[in-house]
């Protein structure tokens, strides 16, 4: 039994393909599959448009659109509701703001079916979930990675997906992160930019490409320095590719402190204390935080806007590195 998942990406969206509804778009470009096959992944959260999920069958698609499929294993129906404490930052008959932990996955995906958001949304959310797609589950609207931590949107209703879906879409959503990043960037204080796509050496990682991928620009503005040797780094996001603020970074000489996917035996440029320095090249996930998130409420049209402090091990970490400063 395979029990590994299995990422598809379709080419990029064609003039002559503006407006198709997604699942069309999906069954003329993924010919293995049937059109219910793939309305089923779409419901389930399985198609991303970038780092945004795109859960409407409906979506119109925008030329130059591209599509990651993520098809799991045979797996349960439904994902099981878990009681799982959750850091609840905002909640309403919409949506839910949630401040999530590093080490907690998004979404069930291969080898990962308990123990999720999703899981620990479905019995904090109860009945207080009207349907997305048709189905009563949270409405998943953009992921973060595993081992970054920090704010999510939620949606409990189908207008409110919609409405914030279309917010990511458009990049109107403020993103502000924190990174703690190898060396001090230069300039200090700028905006990366560099088409985004797979990597042609690692299909599983993504790369600053020459040729193809979807334009990405992140600002930065840098905070504190530490010896030389690291940086607090705030980061923007203009658009939101995945991996974005990991890839930039890394493109620029400048890798999280962390990052097992983006750095590989990474040590530090400058000579730090022998411990510390052990201590920073061992840190055990990529040192980024989703500090804070805005947005227009889909109900109210008010902006909304919320901050989270950074999680207890970043904050050691900081601390470590001023006192050696």
């Amino acid at each position: 039994m395979n029990n590994e998942e299995t990422i598809y990406s379709t080419p990029e969206a064609s003039p002559a393909d503006k407006n198709l509804r997604l699942d069309k778009f999906l069954a003329q470009n993924l010919p293995d599959f049937s059109r219910s096959q793939l309305q089923r992944l779409i419901a389930e959260g399985n198609v991303l448009q970038d780092d945004i999920v795109i859960s409407d069958n409906a979506y119109k698609v925008k030329t130059g659109d591209v599509f990651q499929i993520s098809v799991p294993p045979a797996a349960e129906a439904e994902p099981p509701a878990e009681d799982i404490p959750l850091n609840i930052v905002y909640e309403d008959e919409d949506l839910l703001v949630v401040n999530k932990p590093a080490g907690m996955t998004v979404h069930p995906a291969a080898g990962v079916s308990r123990g999720t958001l999703v899981n620990a949304l479905l019995y904090h959310c109860r009945n207080s979930l009207s349907g997305i797609g048709g189905i009563k589950r949270p409405g998943i609207v953009h992921r973060i990675d595993r081992e970054t931590s920090g704010l999510l949107v939620v949606a409990k209703n189908d207008a409110a997906h919609r409405f914030l879906s279309e917010q990511f879409a458009e990049h109107s959503i403020e993103r502000t992160y924190l990174a703690v990043v190898y060396g001090v960037l230069q300039p200090l204080n700028g905006r990366i930019e560099g088409n985004i796509g797979r990597s042609p050496a690692d299909r599983k990682k993504m790369a600053v490409v020459q040729n193809g991928g979807k334009f990405a620009a992140t600002n930065y503005k840098t905070l504190q320095i530490f010896k030389k040797a690291a940086s607090l780094v705030q980061c923007n996001l203009e658009t939101g590719r995945t991996h974005q603020i990991r890839v930039h970074l890394t493109s620029v000489g400048n890798p999280l402190i962390g990052d097992s996917v983006y750095v590989k035996n990474r040590k530090t440029a400058v000579s730090l204390p022998s411990e510390l320095k052990k201590y920073v090249n061992d840190f055990p996930r990529q040192a980024l935080h989703a500090k804070s998130l805005g947005f227009i409420h889909p109900r109210t049209k008010n902006f909304m806007q919320f901050d989270s402090e950074l999680p207890e091990d970043m904050k050691e970490l900081l601390e470590r590195l001023i006192q050696s400063s």
